[in-house]
C-alpha cells in the first residue's frame, strides 16, 4: 500500500512539474507587463503634476464633474502634462478636424508622459492613421437599420439597447459609434426615451434592457434614476444592464450618491471596458468594490486592439487583474471595421491564439468569450479553437488544451429500457 501511494505521489509530482513548465513563458513575461497597481507611485506623481497644471485641489480631483469640465481637448493643453513632439501636436490637430477627442485628467494620469507607445495614450490620443488608413465604414453594424424606435438598437429576440447619451468621459480612438459623437455632449431627448420605453412595454418578449450610448454613467443621477424606475415598472423586463467605461476612465463617478440610486433598483448588472492591465488601478478597484458591495455583478468587455492587447500574456494578465477588483472577464470583442479605427484591427488568428493560451492555462473565471460581431447587425458570434476533432455514433475525438487527442464515449443509456 505504501509503495502504491508513493508511486502515485511521484507521478503527481512529475505532472505538476509538467504543468508548471507550461506557463513558464507567462511567468517570465508578466514581470515586464505594466500594471496599474505596480505603477501606483508613478500615477500619483502624474496626478500631482496635472493638478498643478490645472490649478486643482484634491477635492476637485475627487469630483467627477470637475474632470468632465476640465477634459483635455486641445493638443497644446495636453502637451503641458505629457511630452508631445511638434509633429504629434500637428497630427492631433489635423485628426481633430474630422474626429472629436477628449481625455479626462484622471485618464491622462495613467499615461506614460514619455512613451508614445503607451497603451493608455494610444487609446486616447488621436493618431494620424485615423485619417490615412482607408479601412472601414461609419456604421458597419447597420445600427440605423436595427432601430425600430428612437434610441433603440435591437439585434436579438429578447433584449435591446437604449442609447441614452452620446457623451463619454473620454472618447476612445477605437469607438464603434464615433459617428454619433458630436461637438456637444447631449443626453437623448426625454421624448425619445419615452418612445423607447413605450416600445418596450408593447413588446413583452423584451426581458433584458441595456442602457448605453455613449456612456450610461454620463447621465445625471436624476435622469438615470428615472429611466431605471420606469423600467422597474415593466413586469416583463427582468434585468437592466448599464454599459460604462467610467470605471476605467473616470472611476470618481462611482460616488455615494450614485450608489444610493443604483441600490434602489433590483437586478442591475454593469458591464465595463478595461483593455489593458495599466487601467486597473487603486481608484478603479475602489469604484468596483463600491458597486460589488451593492450586490451588482460586474462584467468586462475588452476590445482586441493591435499594439495594445493582442498578446496572450497581456490579455491573461488583464483577466487576472480584473478578477482582483471583482470584475468578471466576459467578452473579448474583435474590433469592428469602423472607419477611422483600421490601425487597431487585428487578424482573427490573434484572438484564437489568445484563447488557446487561456483555456486550461488559467482558471475558468479568467476566460472570456472571443466574439466577432457579425456585420450589418446580425449579432455576436463566438470564435473558438477547435476542440472537437471528429464525431461518430459511439465516440468523439477531442483535443485537450494541451493538444492531446483523446477518444471519449458518445453514449446515452435509457435507464427504463436497459436490461440488467
Amino acid at each position: 500500500m505504501a509503495n502504491d501511494i508513493m508511486e502515485k505521489r511521484l507521478r503527481a509530482q512529475k505532472r505538476a512539474e509538467e504543468l508548471k513548465a507550461r506557463i513558464k513563458d507567462y511567468l517570465e513575461a508578466r514581470e515586464k507587463i505594466h500594471c496599474g497597481f505596480k505603477l501606483a507611485e508613478h500615477y500619483e506623481e502624474n496626478k500631482r503634476r496635472i493638478k498643478k497644471v490645472l490649478g486643482a485641489t484634491e477635492k476637485d480631483w475627487s469630483n467627477w464633474k470637475w474632470h468632465v469640465r476640465n477634459r483635455f481637448t486641445r493638443a497644446e493643453d495636453l502637451a503641458k502634462v505629457i511630452n508631445l513632439t511638434e509633429k504629434e501636436i500637428k497630427e492631433i490637430n489635423e485628426v481633430g478636424k474630422t474626429y472629436r477627442w477628449a481625455v479626462s485628467p484622471y485618464y491622462a494620469s495613467l499615461m506614460d508622459p514619455d512613451d508614445p507607445n503607451c497603451p493608455v495614450r494610444k487609446q486616447a490620443i488621436p493618431s494620424i492613421y485615423e485619417i490615412t488608413v482607408p479601412l472601414g465604414e461609419p456604421d458597419p453594424m447597420a445600427e440605423e437599420y436595427t432601430s425600430p424606435a428612437p434610441t433603440i438598437t435591437r439585434r436579438y429576440p429578447d433584449r435591446l439597447i437604449i442609447n441614452v447619451t452620446n457623451a463619454c468621459a473620454m472618447y476612445c480612438r477605437h469607438c464603434q459609434r464615433r459617428r454619433n459623437i458630436g461637438e456637444v455632449d447631449k443626453a437623448a431627448p426625454t421624448e425619445d426615451i419615452l418612445q423607447a420605453l413605450d416600445y418596450i412595454r408593447k413588446n413583452e418578449e423584451i426581458r433584458d434592457v441595456l442602457l448605453t450610448g455613449g456612456d450610461a454613467f454620463m447621465l445625471s443621477n436624476s435622469k438615470l434614476d428615472w429611466i431605471l424606475t420606469e423600467l422597474d415598472k415593466i413586469d416583463h423586463v427582468e434585468i437592466k444592464r448599464l454599459g460604462t467605461r467610467m470605471l476605467v476612465t473616470l472611476p470618481m463617478r462611482v460616488n455615494d450618491e450614485l450608489c444610493e440610486i443604483l441600490d434602489k433598483h433590483p437586478r442591475v448588472y454593469i458591464n465595463t471596458h478595461f483593455n489593458h492591465p495599466k487601467e486597473v488601478t487603486k481608484d478603479s478597484e475602489k469604484a468596483c468594490d463600491k458597486l460589488a458591495r451593492l450586490g451588482i455583478p460586474l462584467g468586462n468587455q475588452t476590445v482586441l486592439l493591435k499594439g495594445i492587447n493582442n498578446d496572450p500574456h497581456v490579455m491573461k494578465k488583464l483577466c487576472h487583474e480584473l478578477l482582483k477588483i471583482k470584475v468578471r472577464p466576459y467578452y473579448i470583442f474583435q474590433a469592428k471595421m469602423v472607419k477611422g479605427t483600421g490601425h487597431f484591427i487585428t487578424k482573427i488568428e490573434d484572438g484564437i491564439n489568445i484563447m488557446e493560451y487561456l483555456r486550461g492555462y488559467t482558471s475558468g473565471l479568467a476566460i472570456p468569450q472571443y466574439i466577432i460581431n457579425a456585420p450589418k447587425g446580425f449579432g455576436k458570434t463566438p470564435m473558438l479553437p477547435e476542440y472537437l476533432v471528429s464525431m461518430a455514433p459511439d465516440a468523439v475525438y477531442i483535443r485537450t488544451w494541451e493538444g492531446r487527442m483523446i477518444k471519449y464515449p458518445n453514449i446515452s443509456i435509457d435507464g427504463e429500457s436497459t436490461e440488467v
